[in-house]
This record gives C-alpha cells, structure tokens and sequence, in this order.
C-alpha cells in the first residue's frame, strides 16, 4: 500500500521576507479631531411617563371599581334614610327614659324626699300618738328607703293591729293605714276578761267584763272549731244586733246560741254556714217582734225564721 506523499516544504530562503511596518506618529494638536458633544436625552417625571398598557388597566378597573362602591353606598343611603331616622328617634327617647329613671332615682333616694311626717289613718281604738312615736324611728329617711321590718318590728308591739300598708306621699309624708283587729268578745279566765278577736288573738284584759263585749262560753277554747264558727257569726252580725248580744256560747260548730240584752232572749244560729243570710232574717225579726217579747229566734234554717 503506498502512502501519500508529504507536501513538499518550502525552504526558509525561498519564504518571503516580511516587511517593517512604520511606525505611527502620534497626532499633534493641531491634526487632533474635533470632539462633538453627546446628545442629552431628557427623562419626563413619573407623572408624565406614559404608563404601559398593564399599569393602565389596573388603575381604571380599580378606579371603576371604586365609582360603583360610591354609588351603591349612595343608592343604600338615599334607600335607607328613613330607617336611620326612625333609629335616631328611637335612640333618643331611650336616653330621654333613661335620663328621666336615672333622675327620679336618684332624687327618690336623696334627702330631698325624706320623711318628715307620719299619718296614720285607719285607727279607730288604738291611740294614734303612740303608734306614731313608735314610727318615729322612719323620720329623716328618703321615702324610698323606708324599712318595712322596722316598721313591722314597731307595730308588732299593738295588738289591735292586724294588718298595715305603708303609701309615701312625696315630698315628706309617709301614710300608714291600718286595718283593726275586730273584737267578737271576751273570754273570763283567771286574771280576768280577755277580750279576742275571731282568730284568738288577745288585744286587752280587764278585771271586769268590758262594756260592749260578749262573753264567750266556748267549747274547746280559741283554738277549737266551735271558736271559729262563733267567730264567723259574731262578725256577720249587723251593727244594730251585735250591740245588743250579751253573750255568745257553742259547744259544736253546729249549735251557736247568742243571748240578747238584759231580757235574756236566745237566738239559736246553728252553723256559721249561710251567716250573711241569717243576720238578715235575725234583723227583720227582730224588727217586727222585738225581743222584750220574744224569748227564742231560730234562724237556723233562713228560709224560714221562727218567733217563739
């Protein structure tokens, strides 16, 4: 296999010679070029650049945006104007009322409306000087404030007294009505006449039979049945017949007997059932035969009264 022959070589001395370059004078002042001065490019503000297409769809969404929040919130208040006003109104008197309980409040419970009086009405046998000495204790306290244990407390010590009720007038007036204990009799025991009313309650005690009361022969005492119905019939009685009752007796809740004045004449009641009725027919009666002339009434069935 033959191989290719090398390239011939060119000998060195056949090369040929290279030549110097000269060199370059630098230029003088006088050959120097002229130098022309850069152009100045102005940069705008930012508010004079023209924004991209990006920016300025960005801003006119939100600023349309926001025009439509404006006249949505002005379309809702020009809608609701007349709710906000009702509000308002209603705002006001509510703190007008609170102002004006605030206020009565607090006056109701200052000096100004302290008690300087007590008035006791509804007194008939009870001695309205002492009970209103007993009260003293409530002057110079705000009508508000008035203690009605304290109160209590002080009427508990009169045993006339069965219920109260305190009204304050103000400025300075404190009203205590009074509801009596009625007497229906009286019961002789050992340290004398005790006068009771219907529930047995004690109000006095005399050595004597007090005027005007009855004596009460009661079975039993004042906690027994036979008190109570005789209890019931003495308080239905009419004025004109109880003043003339001398004494009351009962053995049973079925068989109360009364005794009329100084001639000794019986009404026989019976029950205290129906005791409305009878103290009627007892006074038509009575009216028609007096009893100096009658010794019995029998009312116990009113339908039919009887004059013995």
């Amino acid at each position: 296999m033959e191989r290719p022959s090398p390239l011939p070589s060119t000998p060195a001395s056949a090369r040929p010679a290279k030549t110097p370059r000269e060199p370059v004078a630098a230029p003088t002042a006088d050959e120097t070029a002229p130098i022309l001065p850069l152009a100045r490019t102005e940069v705008p503000p930012v508010d004079e650049r023209v924004p991209d297409a990006e920016g300025a769809s960005l801003r006119d969404v939100w600023r349309a945006s926001r025009a439509r929040r404006r006249a949505l919130s002005a379309e809702v208040r020009r809608f609701t104007v007349r709710q906000r006003r009702r509000r308002r109104v209603w705002i006001g008197v509510g703190a007008a009322f609170l102002v004006m309980v605030l206020g009565t409040a607090g006056a109701a419970y200052s000096p100004l409306f302290a008690v300087e009086q007590i008035d006791i009405e509804g007194a008939s046998s009870l001695d309205v000087a002492a009970v209103t000495d007993a009260l003293s204790g409530q002057i110079g306290t705000p009508l508000a404030m008035v203690d009605d244990s304290a109160v209590k407390a002080a009427l508990v010590r009169f045993p006339l007294v069965e219920s109260y009720t305190l009204e304050a007038r103000p400025p300075h007036d404190l009203v205590v009505r009074i509801v009596e204990r009625t007497p229906i009799g009286a019961i002789q025991g050992p340290a004398g006449f005790t006068v009771v009313d219907a529930a047995g309650v004690a109000l006095s005690t005399t050595p004597e039979a007090p005027a005007g009361q009855p004596v009460l022969d009661i079975a039993g005492g004042p906690d027994s049945a036979a008190f109570r119905a005789a209890g019931r019939v003495v308080r239905a009685l009419p004025d004109t017949v109880r003043a003339q009752v001398t004494a009351v007796s009962a053995s049973t809740p079925d068989d109360v007997t009364l005794t009329l004045g100084a001639t000794g004449s019986r009404v026989v009641w019976g029950s205290a059932d129906r005791s409305a009725e009878k103290a009627i027919v007892l006074d038509r009666l009575m009216a028609k035969s007096p009893p100096d002339r009658v010794k019995e009434y029998d009312v116990t069935s009113p339908e039919a009264g009887v004059v013995r």
